[in-house]
C-alpha cells in the first residue's frame, strides 16, 4: 500500500510540473486528479483519509478568504450596481444551462447544475459532492470550463494588452514566512472548518475557515498567510479525493457528454463576452478588465492573469469574490429545486 502512495505522489508531482510549466490553471489540483484518476481506474484501491480531505478543505477556504480585502468591499461598494446586475445576469444565464443540462439528462442527477456554476470551481467541487452529486462528473465539466476560459482570457490578454501570457508566477516554495502567522491562520482555519462540520454546512470545512478567516481578513485583526509547499499539498489532497473516486464507467459518461459540455462552455463564454463588452460601452471599463472580471472561469486563474496584465486588478478580483458568494448563496439552492422538478428526492446534506 505505501509503493502505491509513493507511486501516486510521484506521478501527480510529474504531471502537476507539467501543466505549471505551461501555465494551465489549477495545475497543482488538476495534476494529482489527473494522476488519481489514472490510477483508479486501473483498480488500485486508495482512499484519503476523511482528516486529511478536511484539513485540506479547511485550507483552500482560508486561501479564498485571503481575496476578501477592505479594498475589494471598498470596490463593490462604489460600483455594487454594475456588479449586481453582472452577477445575476451571469448566474441566470449559468443557471439555466445547467437546468437544460439536467433536464435533458446530459449528465445524471444535479452534476450539470453544478459544474455550470461560473467561477468558485473548488468549493463546487466539494460542495456537489457534500449535496450528494457525482462530485466526479462536476470536476470535469468544471475544470474543462476553467481551462477553456483561461485559454479565452490569456489570448485576449495578450493580444490587446501585449502581456497576460497565462503563466504562473515563479512560486517560490519555501519563501521566508512568520511562523506566528502561519500557526495563528492554522488555528483559525481549524476552528472555522470544526464548526463549519459541527454546523453541518455542506463542505463544512470550506465554508467555517473560509467564513471565518475571510471576516478577520476584512476588519483587519488577522490577515490569512499560509506557505506555497503547504497550499501545494492541500491542493494534492482534494485532487486526490476526487481522482480515486473515478471508474471507467464514470469516464465513459463524462467522454460521451463532452461535446456538450463544450458547447454549454462555449455559449457561456460568449454569453459573458457581451456582458463584458456592454461594461466596456457604457461603464467606461477597459475590454480586457471587463471581460476578465465577467469571465466565468476560476477566482485562482483569473487572478494569476490580471496580475500578469495591466488592468483594473481591485475591479477585477471584487467582481469575481462578489461572484463567488452569490454562486455560494444560491448553488445549494438551485440544486434542490433542480432535483425536485426531476422527481427525485432533494440531497441532504450527509452527517
Amino acid at each position: 500500500m505505501i509503493w502505491r502512495w509513493l507511486l501516486l505522489i510521484a506521478l501527480s508531482a510529474l504531471v502537476a510540473g507539467a501543466l505549471e510549466l505551461i501555465g494551465l490553471p489549477a495545475g497543482l489540483l488538476l495534476g494529482p486528479m489527473i494522476a488519481a484518476v489514472a490510477l483508479a481506474v486501473r483498480g488500485w484501491s486508495l482512499g484519503v483519509p476523511v482528516l486529511a480531505f478536511r484539513s485540506a478543505q479547511a485550507a483552500v477556504g482560508t486561501l479564498i478568504a485571503g481575496s476578501i480585502t477592505t479594498g475589494i468591499v471598498a470596490t463593490v461598494a462604489d460600483h455594487w450596481p454594475v456588479f449586481l446586475a453582472v452577477n445575476v445576469a451571469t448566474l441566470a444565464a449559468s443557471s439555466v444551462l445547467g437546468y437544460l443540462l439536467s433536464r435533458w439528462q446530459v449528465l445524471p442527477g444535479t452534476v450539470a447544475v453544478w459544474g455550470s456554476t461560473p467561477g468558485a470551481a473548488s468549493a463546487m467541487v466539494l460542495m456537489a459532492q457534500a449535496y450528494g452529486a457525482d462530485s466526479r462528473l462536476v470536476a470535469v465539466m468544471t475544470y474543462t470550463r476553467v481551462v477553456c476560459v483561461a485559454v479565452v482570457a490569456s489570448v485576449l490578454a495578450a493580444v490587446m494588452v501585449g502581456g497576460g501570457s497565462g503563466h504562473h508566477p515563479a512560486a517560490t516554495w519555501f519563501a521566508s514566512v512568520d511562523p506566528v502567522a502561519v500557526l495563528r491562520t492554522v488555528a483559525i482555519a481549524g476552528v472555522g472548518a470544526a464548526v463549519g462540520v459541527l454546523l453541518r454546512l455542506p463542505a463544512g470545512a470550506l465554508l467555517g475557515s473560509l467564513v471565518l478567516a475571510g471576516v478577520l481578513n476584512v476588519t483587519g485583526i488577522a490577515q490569512p498567510v499560509l506557505p506555497q509547499w503547504l497550499l501545494a499539498i492541500s491542493y494534492a489532497v482534494v485532487g486526490w479525493k476526487i481522482g480515486l473516486s473515478f471508474t471507467r464507467d464514470t469516464l465513459r459518461v463524462a467522454g460521451k457528454a463532452m461535446p456538450r459540455i463544450l458547447l454549454s462552455v462555449g455559449l457561456l463564454i460568449v454569453f459573458c463576452g457581451g456582458i463584458a463588452a456592454a461594461l466596456t460601452r457604457w461603464a467606461g471599463i477597459d475590454p480586457v478588465t471587463a471581460y476578465l472580471a465577467s469571465s466565468p472561469g476560476g477566482m485562482d486563474s483569473v487572478a494569476i492573469i490580471a496580475a500578469s496584465s495591466p488592468v483594473d486588478v481591485p475591479f477585477v478580483m471584487a467582481l469575481q469574490v462578489m461572484r463567488f458568494l452569490g454562486v455560494l448563496l444560491i448553488g445549494p439552492p438551485l440544486a434542490r429545486f433542480v432535483a425536485t422538478r426531476q422527481g427525485g428526492v432533494p440531497p441532504v446534506i450527509p452527517t
